[in-house]
């Protein structure tokens, strides 16, 4: 397939096993799952692992200031690092400033937490055409919500269109099927955790074949458990 395949949140030990991942992604809540006590050491293994592929790695300030100063540390510990800056702080207010900034320095951003086309949109006069930007769109969240999120990609795409720097990220899986969605409406990059990756094999599989397959699991686990009726 033509789209990349980020690896969501995976551990050290994911990562060293995992093979044919183009990238990887983390914020702070997959950090907490990880039980992460240091967040830059922790960066700093995850960025000698992964052969300089792109790794993608959140900022946790909630203001401008707070903002820059921590992308610009990250981006000091690996040159595959991309900066996630989420598009709103808490308070709903646009991070436009300081991703102008960071951007106007040349640091690689991988803008996250988007969820409409007008998100896009604010921003798309501070991009400039060379120093390369992610826009994570988080279409799983958007199904959440009763939302297809097919519609404001094809949106974001045509509307970043000359931008060959900027690439679309589906983000927020709920379905391995997602990476086919992902393909068909022309994102560039998919992030999946390791259980959906690990579904990937099953592709192309007959569909009578894992129906039988289902109905064996069922049948098993009922004899281990010794159910009578």
């Amino acid at each position: 397939m033509r789209i990349k395949i980020f690896a969501d949140g995976l551990d050290l030990k994911q990562i060293k096993k995992l093979r044919g991942i183009d990238g990887y992604t983390f914020n702070p809540s997959l950090f907490r799952k990880l039980k992460v006590e240091n967040y830059l050491n922790f960066t700093k293994k995850i960025t000698n692992l992964v052969n300089k592929k792109s790794v993608s790695i959140e900022v946790i300030g909630d203001n401008n200031q707070t903002c820059y100063k921590q992308a610009k540390k990250i981006s000091l510990i690996s040159n595959n690092i991309f900066i996630k800056i989420p598009i709103m702080f808490t308070n709903g207010k646009s991070s436009r400033k300081v991703i102008q900034n960071l951007h106007k320095e040349k640091i690689k951003l991988n803008i996250t937490a988007i969820f409409t086309y007008k998100q896009c949109k604010e921003i798309y006069n501070i991009i400039g055409n060379k120093t390369p930007v992610i826009l994570s769109v988080f279409a799983g969240r958007l199904y959440d919500i009763g939302i297809d999120p097919t519609n404001e990609i094809k949106k974001i795409k045509r509307l970043y269109r000359n931008k060959k720097n900027v690439k679309i990220l589906w983000a927020s899986c709920r379905m391995t099927y997602d990476l086919k969605k992902a393909e068909e409406i022309g994102c560039d990059i998919i992030t999946m955790p390791i259980e959906m990756i690990s579904k990937i094999k099953k592709f192309n599989t007959s569909p009578i074949k894992y129906s039988r397959e289902t109905v064996k699991q069922f049948y098993m686990d009922a004899k281990k458990s010794n159910f009578k009726i």
